[in-house]
């Protein structure tokens, strides 16, 4: 049997390993893809804003002025941004009681940043206004108020 020397044995394996080799591809594509999706964003969300319920029996034509508070809170589950709040007369328990009967001071600024739930507390003042005639009219009545927070 003949001797195999190192060289052979080198040349013989380089061989069996090209046909081993030679038997697999190595070969690959190439690609590229893309896909499109959409999000949507939320909204704003209505403020809550809550009027106290106070007793205006003080209430008389010239007389005293009574502070009435409020609460405005955001709802959102994000940031809102309160411009202002606005109080005022809606109308009275009597037709002939109208809102032209009072007079309502300026609201607590309440501006600015509200996260999610907070809640701020605010004031305003209300008085009976003096007319010179008859307002027996507003003898007692009850008074709706509104707060708008904008």
């Amino acid at each position: 049997m003949p001797r195999l020397t190192k060289k052979k044995y080198l040349v013989a394996g380089t061989a069996v390993a090209v046909v081993a080799t030679g038997g697999i591809a190595f070969a690959y594509w190439t690609s590229t893809g893309s896909g499109d999706g959409s999000a949507t964003t939320g909204t704003s969300t209505p403020w809550l804003v809550a009027v106290e319920n106070v007793n205006l029996a003080d209430l008389t034509p010239g007389g005293p002025v009574d502070p009435v508070g409020f609460k405005v809170t955001n709802q959102s589950s994000g940031v809102q941004h309160l411009a202002g709040t606005v109080a005022s007369v809606v109308d009275t328990s009597d037709p002939g009681c109208t809102a032209a009967d009072f007079a309502v001071s300026a609201t607590s600024d309440l501006s600015g940043d509200f996260t999610s739930t907070q809640t701020k507390v605010g004031s305003f003042s209300i008085k009976m206004i003096y007319t010179g005639v008859n307002q027996d009219a507003c003898k007692n009545v009850t008074v709706n108020l509104r707060v708008v927070a904008n």
